[in-house]
């Protein structure tokens, strides 16, 4: 595939196969159900996903699927997409002009963190840091029904994070980075609150108004450790797993 794409999105299939194989490294892949996508710059609004029938850690660059907004591909491949993907992802790239990127996932504790009441609690530093910035979605099914987009857009507002109710996290951004940052910090937090409520009741809630100076300041934080800091460490991180990622 290299070099019969621009160099840009050649560039975006490296970053997004990158996250798909450190998603598999930190243990937040679920087989082959989940998916991470990031648009193509362009008019015709094309985007990249997974394979549907490949392990996360044997996702490259040039097996991403590159398909059209009504989920088709849009260059011949021999694999196929997940429907459930397209309409997550397709609903996202549609309305937000700022989502260039978006992460699905199904992990343990994110899955029980949205079927918990309240959600995400602000009882660590990472919750807090994101927490201002989630939004919630109510379960509909297998998200197949491409009606259901609309209610996605419309729930997920402004907001660059989400709670699936009874599914998942989501996550976007400007960069597949900042969308994998973010992403991090939700499931860090989610996995923290899991661990701090199975120990019982007696938990320190943060002093009044300090949760939302700390959603202030990851608003701002957390873009910046995507694009100067933490995003360029995991691309190495990438490498030294396997460089065959970026092939």
């Amino acid at each position: 595939m290299k070099g019969k794409v621009s160099d840009e999105e050649w560039q975006l299939r490296i970053d997004l196969a990158a996250a798909y194989r450190l998603v598999a490294h930190y243990g937040w892949d679920d087989l082959i159900f989940t998916h991470m996508s990031v648009r193509v710059p362009g008019p015709e609004h094309h985007f990249l996903l997974n394979p549907y029938n490949l392990m996360f850690e044997e996702v490259t660059a040039s097996s991403l699927i590159k398909v059209d907004l009504h989920g088709n591909p849009v260059e011949p491949t021999p694999f196929i997409t997940n429907p459930a993907g397209f309409t997550i992802h397709s609903a996202v790239h549609m309305a937000r002009d700022d989502a260039h990127a978006v992460i699905h996932l199904h992990t343990p504790h994110g899955q029980a963190v949205a079927a918990h009441e309240e959600g995400l609690l602000p009882l660590t530093q990472t919750a807090m840091l994101v927490g201002g910035d989630l939004a919630f979605h109510d379960y509909e099914g297998v998200a197949t029904d491409l009606e259901e987009r609309e209610r996605i857009v419309a729930d997920l507002g402004t907001r660059s994070a989400m709670l699936l109710r009874n599914h998942g996290t989501l996550t976007v951004g400007e960069t597949v980075g900042e969308a994998f940052i973010r992403m991090y910090f939700l499931e860090r937090a989610c996995e923290a609150q899991i661990y701090a409520l199975s120990a019982g009741d007696k938990v320190n809630n943060p002093p009044q108004g300090t949760p939302e100076v700390a959603a202030q300041q990851g608003a701002v934080g957390l873009k910046m450790a995507a694009k100067l800091l933490a995003w360029p460490a995991l691309l190495r991180k990438a490498y030294r797993l396997d460089p065959e990622f970026a092939s």
